[in-house]
């Protein structure tokens, strides 16, 4: 569905509103979120369900300050030649300590996050994404300082 646009009504983007910020922390997130929204708990799963295919909705999970956890997070950074950013792309997301990942405008365009209980890991997982793909040149850019923003989309 690339570049094709996703029509959504009112109650997609009030359920999109919601969940982007202050999740419920309930035994039935989804059910609550109906009650807010006027749908029942089965319309409201299956809006996210159906969003979620077509891409609007990359991943719903928790935000968490590694160091905080006793985790380490890192920025990383590849040259990836663009006839094989899909593939490396792919290898990449299939890391559970790999929150996000996007393209970017340089030599080293496609970037990535990476949070693991030590940087011993994060390496060992650099160097199997390198075999795995065959791309070298990934930089390991460890986080000194930290800082969180909180992304909103009104939509």
């Amino acid at each position: 569905m690339k570049g094709a646009k996703v029509r959504m009504d009112a109650v997609d983007k009030a359920i999109l509103n919601r969940i982007q910020s202050d999740f419920p922390i309930v035994e039935r997130p989804f059910q609550a979120i109906g009650e807010e929204v006027g749908q029942s708990e089965a319309e409201v799963l299956r809006r996210v369900l159906r969003l979620k295919a077509r891409g609007i909705i990359r991943r719903i999970g928790g935000n968490f300050v590694p160091e905080k956890l006793g985790f380490v997070s890192t920025l990383c950074a590849a040259k990836v030649p663009e006839d094989q950013i899909e593939a490396f792309a792919e290898v990449v997301n299939r890391y559970p300590g790999v929150t996000h990942n996007y393209l970017r405008d340089n030599a080293y365009n496609m970037w990535f996050t990476f949070i693991a209980p030590s940087e011993e890991e994060i390496q060992q997982s650099l160097q199997e994404i390198s075999r795995k793909t065959g791309i070298t040149e990934i930089l390991n850019l460890p986080a000194t300082r930290v800082f969180k923003i909180r992304a909103h989309f009104d939509v």
